[in-house]
């Protein structure tokens, strides 16, 4: 099932790459869920009826929420709504889309028990506001749920220095430089639970990841 979104912010949507990165994740899936599907079920075990995911892009995440489950979408980028309400069909996921930024939610202070954020925050314009957003929307002990890569020292660090601008280019503002856990930890939420682990994919910069759950 599905909700027609809102009016949006749609000029956030490059012409050429909002496509291409839809593209390119729609060609992705199977080999996301292959490296990471594991580390994903285990996490969303027990998620709530209603979820608010950040940036779900064409939807793949939806494989590891409950058939029923209402998942309101955040997603600017008009060229995943397409694949998105497909794979919400596909799924049995009822689908809320929302054209909106995650730095700016249209949905009421503490209104929310958990909200999902993977591969994303290292994208959107402004992480600190993003996350303090989702903060704000989640009730008192409601969860944000989250799968990220992060910045790294070392081989991985110098290999994510070479490859950041034409990464950052090409997969729509994505820095594979950014501190996320530190982002998150210092959000004042009230527990914070991080588990370091390294991906073992073909998308070297991008293998440093951190998975965990930030409870308000």
């Amino acid at each position: 099932m599905s909700r027609p979104e809102p009016s949006g912010e749609h000029s956030l949507s490059n012409p050429v790459r909002g496509r291409l990165n839809a593209a390119t994740l729609r060609t992705l899936d199977l080999y996301a869920h292959l490296l990471v599907g594991g580390r994903k079920q285990a996490l969303f075990a027990d998620l709530p009826e209603r979820v608010v995911e950040i940036g779900p892009g064409t939807g793949a995440n939806l494989r590891y929420y409950r058939p029923g489950t209402r998942v309101v979408a955040i997603e600017p980028n008009v060229h995943m709504h397409g694949p998105l309400r497909a794979a919400a069909r596909r799924h049995g996921i009822d689908l809320e889309l929302r054209a909106e930024t995650a730095e700016r939610i249209g949905l009421p202070d503490a209104s929310v028990d958990a909200a999902v954020s993977t591969l994303v925050l290292c994208t959107v314009p402004d992480p600190v506001a993003a996350v303090r957003e989702v903060r704000r929307v989640l009730r008192p002990g409601g969860r944000l749920l989250f799968v990220e890569h992060v910045r790294a020292d070392g081989g991985h660090g110098r290999m994510q220095r070479l490859a950041a601008r034409p990464w950052q280019w090409f997969f729509e503002g994505c820095d594979v430089r950014r501190d996320t856990e530190r982002t998150i930890r210092d959000a004042d939420f009230a527990s914070v639970d991080v588990q370091r682990f390294t991906m073992r994919s073909a998308f070297l910069p991008i293998n440093p990841q951190i998975a965990g759950t930030a409870i308000r």
